[in-house]
């Protein structure tokens, strides 16, 4: 052999090798171990491009954000994914395709891994793992009939707020957690689904795990608890939400055990942007039929697996799509930076940590700043009561006692719909609602000083401090 063609040789080998070494780098470590030898994996592969937004920041009603948002992903996805799915589906690999972030779940092994990383219009493969959120669940022991408002509901001032006529009417919550019984007498009559006479559950409920109960169903219980929170009255005393006047819908990510996963998770949020009939596909869904705002009690910790930013664009684009995106902090604290998984992290979500009745941050309840993903981000954003807790659960029965900022986030998700009742102007406007909250919240400063930050408002412990609606309702 020449010596030319022994150095023709060696750079198509160098030139191999560093093309198979680059697209390792785009495959997640997770993925890696998971395909090692002959072993197979699910896994999300993600695109390099991404629907531009940016023009939904100019509409000013909430129905176009979403039909503009949901337009522009379904473009891109349709148009950039085309030669993969005709790639997967010619080979028989399973797969499934989202549109809400311009992503394809597929399942294969190594080789396909690095086939599907070596193609110029993926950007990244993440892991999928499935992670059992450490959720509060059902005691079995029923509270006694309070035959007042929970104290809870007092303390972010929604009494006062009902009594402006303010309880949330013609505005509409979502719950992403481990589903709803539907016809607890807390929830019934306020599920957008049930006319009073008959029930339809179709742009209603969706359930995302392997079940796919085509009615709403909660196993588990989590979802019921966070979803009475926000709007459950059952006309007998049981007062127990702080919207009773508006609806609700939800969607399933988790299942019995409490286990989800990025796919669950991106399912729910693409559901719940455009939701679709029960059986439906996504390309069905309808965005004028979005909730107002998602209360997310969860978390995706790395520690199981999750990447930090492998929700990071799609919480970006439900907000976009003029929906309040309502996270819990999680329950890792009292130490600083607790604040580390998704989608509690993002800049777009709205943080909400726990307090207990006299105002005091919950021992559990996560501090920032965020440093998971080197942001040193301040959060959490708000807080609001997350201990000692009474609600509804399974069976159509209450419990008392649940604590966790599980707890906290749904008053903040279903305050959106007291404020947005109240003022109507401020309907899709994330920002505008997320400052209104925080200016108006009841400030509180924390000894913890994470960040330096506490004697400061906002700071890493209570963020701009306990929700007032009463405050943010009277505000100009």
């Amino acid at each position: 052999m020449t010596l030319r063609r022994c150095a023709v040789l060696l750079g198509l080998l160098l030139l191999a090798f560093g093309t198979a070494s680059a697209s390792s780098d785009k495959i997640a470590p997770r993925v890696q171990e998971e395909t090692a030898g002959i072993g197979s994996t699910e896994a999300l592969v993600v695109l390099a491009e991404q629907a531009d937004l940016r023009p939904a920041a100019a509409l000013t009603n909430k129905q176009a954000k979403g039909q503009f948002v949901v337009n522009a992903l379904h473009e891109t996805a349709s148009r950039t994914q085309a030669p993969l799915i005709a790639l997967l589906s010619q080979r028989g690999i399973p797969y499934q395709s989202f549109w809400i972030v311009n992503m394809i779940k597929v399942t294969g092994n190594r080789a396909l891994m690095e086939e599907l990383a070596a193609r110029g219009e993926v950007a990244r493969i993440e892991a999928n793992p499935y992670v059992r959120s450490a959720l509060p669940s059902p005691s079995g022991f029923d509270s006694p009939h309070p035959d007042t408002v929970e104290w809870n509901v007092a303390k972010v001032g929604a009494p006062k707020v009902w009594a402006l006529g303010f309880r949330g009417k013609g505005r509409v919550v979502a719950g992403a957690d481990t589903g709803v019984q539907w016809d607890h007498p807390a929830l019934k009559n306020h599920y957008r689904g049930w006319n009073g006479k008959k029930v339809n559950h179709d742009y209603n409920w969706h359930d995302a795990t392997p079940d796919h109960s085509p009615v709403p169903i909660d196993p588990y219980g989590h979802g019921t608890f966070t979803a009475s929170q926000m709007v459950g009255d059952d006309g007998q005393g049981n007062q127990i939400g702080v919207a009773p006047g508006a609806r609700w819908i939800a969607c399933r990510n988790m299942d019995a055990n409490g286990v989800g996963s990025p796919s669950r998770y991106t399912e729910c949020f693409q559901f719940l942007m455009a939701p679709y009939p029960v059986g439906g596909n996504p390309n069905q869904g309808n965005p004028a039929l979005a909730p107002d705002s998602i209360n997310n009690s969860w978390t995706c910790p790395a520690s199981e697996g999750c990447s930090v930013n492998t929700l990071k664009q799609i919480v970006d684009n439900v907000r976009a799509a003029g929906i309040f995106p309502a996270m819990a902090a999680g329950n890792s604290g009292p130490g600083c930076s607790s604040i580390s998984d998704p989608p509690a992290v993002y800049q777009s979500s709205v943080t909400v940590g726990a307090t207990d009745s006299a105002n005091r941050i919950a021992d559990f309840s996560s501090r920032g700043p965020v440093t998971s993903d080197g942001s040193n981000r301040l959060k959490p954003n708000l807080s609001a009561p997350g201990e000692n807790i009474r609600g509804a659960v399974p069976g159509n029965q209450y419990e008392s006692g649940w604590s966790g900022t599980s707890m906290a986030t749904p008053h903040v998700a279903g305050g959106v719909a007291l404020i947005w009742q109240a003022k109507p102007a401020l309907v899709g406007d994330i920002t505008g609602t997320e400052t209104l909250m925080t200016k108006t919240a009841l400030h509180l400063k924390s000894s913890d000083n994470c960040g330096g930050s506490g004697q400061k408002i906002p700071n890493n412990t209570f963020g701009f401090g306990l929700l007032n609606l009463y405050q943010a309702v009277k505000a100009p």
